[in-house]
C-alpha cells in the first residue's frame, strides 16, 4: 500500500494563520501577537507540511503536540522557546493539540523594512535551528521575558500611530538580544554534553580525511557533518564558536591543514597532487589557503623537514 503523500501549504499572511490556529483576526496585517489560551483551536483537519511567510517566535508550555522540522521531532511537554524563519518547511498532525499555554509572536520580513533589525535578526542561528535544539528557559528567565512579552502585546492591542512599530520592534530587539544570551548559557550548561559532541566531530572528520571519502568527494561540507550528527547546520557552528571559537568551517580547514602537513612530510606527492587528493580543483587555492592559516606555502613547509 502506498503512502499517501503529505500536504504542502504556505501560510502565506498573518491573517491565514491566525484563522487556522483557530485566533482573532489580527490587529496588524504584519505582525501579531497572542497568547496560546487565546485559540479556539487548529481549524485545519490536514495533516502535511507548511511553510510560513514570516518569522515566527513561540513559549509553549504543557503541550502534548509534537512538531516536525526535517528529519527531528520534539514532544513539547515542558516550556520552551523556538525559532522559525521565513520559509522553513515545517509538519504538522492535525491529531495533535495546541500547547494549553505560552506565546506566539509573527513578523512579516515586511515589517522590519528600514529599522536596523531587519539586517540584526538575519545574524541569529537559532532562526534556523531545528526544532529539537529549542531554548530551555530557567523560571527566572522566563519571567524575564515574559515582561517584555506582555508590553509587546498592550503595545499591539494599542491603536496603531505613528510610535507604534518603533516601540514593538526595540523591544522586540531586547527579547532577541535575551534569548541570545540564554543561548550562551545553555551551551555552558550543557558543556559536558557538548564536548561529547566535539569529540565526535573530531573522529568524524579524522575518519574523513583518512579514507577514500575525501578524493571521492572532496571536503566535507557543514551540511554533510550535522548531518552525521543529527543537528542543524547552524546549531553546531554556534555550538562550536562558543565551545571553541572557531566555527564548523573553520575546523574543517583546521584538519584539511593537519591532514596536507602530513602528506607534505611524509609522501613524495607534488604540492598540486596533494591539493587534488584534498578536493581542490587548483593548487593556488589550496595554497593560499594553506599560507593563510599556516603563514608559509606548501613548498616552505616541506623544505623545513629538508
Amino acid at each position: 500500500m502506498k503512502t499517501k503523500a503529505k500536504t504542502l501549504f504556505t501560510i502565506d499572511s498573518i491573517a491565514q494563520q491566525h484563522e487556522l490556529m483557530g485566533l482573532p483576526k489580527p490587529q496588524h496585517p504584519l505582525m501579531s501577537i497572542s497568547q496560546f489560551e487565546e485559540s479556539k483551536g487548529v481549524t485545519t483537519k490536514e495533516t502535511g507540511q507548511f511553510i510560513n511567510k514570516f518569522y515566527a517566535i513561540a513559549i509553549k508550555r504543557k503541550c502534548t503536540c509534537r512538531t516536525r522540522y526535517g528529519q527531528n521531532d520534539y514532544d513539547y511537554n515542558q516550556g520552551m522557546m523556538s525559532f522559525f524563519a521565513p520559509e522553513q518547511v515545517l509538519s504538522w498532525n492535525a491529531d495533535d493539540e495546541m500547547p494549553s499555554t505560552g506565546w506566539s509572536i509573527s513578523i512579516h520580513p515586511d515589517f522590519l523594512r528600514g529599522h536596523a533589525l531587519e539586517q540584526k535578526i538575519k545574524e541569529y542561528g537559532f532562526f534556523n535551528y531545528a526544532v529539537n535544539e529549542a531554548l530551555h528557559l530557567s523560571p527566572k528567565e522566563e519571567a524575564m521575558l515574559e515582561r517584555l512579552l506582555k508590553i509587546i502585546h498592550d503595545e499591539y492591542h494599542t491603536n496603531i500611530d505613528n510610535f507604534s512599530q518603533d516601540i514593538i520592534l526595540s523591544h522586540l530587539s531586547l527579547l532577541l538580544s535575551y534569548a541570545n544570551r540564554f543561548y550562551n548559557r545553555q551551551f555552558i550548561t550543557r558543556k559536558h554534553a557538548n564536548s561529547d559532541l566535539l569529540t565526535k566531530l573530531e573522529v568524524l572528520l579524522t575518519e574523513y580525511f583518512n579514507s577514500t571519502k575525501i578524493e571521492e568527494n572532496g571536503l566535507p561540507t557543514v551540511k554533510y557533518l550535522s548531518e552525521q550528527l543529527n543537528i542543524s547546520p547552524n546549531y553546531l557552528s554556534d555550538l562550536l564558536r562558543n565551545l571553541t571559537g572557531q566555527n564548523t568551517q573553520q575546523h574543517i580547514h583546521n584538519k584539511l591543514i593537519e591532514k596536507a602537513k602530513e602528506m607534505l612530510a611524509s609522501s613524495n606527492l607534488t604540492v598540486s597532487e596533494i591539493a587534488y587528493y584534498l578536493g581542490f580543483e587548483y593548487s593556488q587555492s589550496f595554497n593560499k589557503l594553506f599560507k593563510s592559516k599556516t603563514s608559509i606555502t606548501p613548498l616552505e613547509f616541506r623544505a623545513s623537514f629538508n
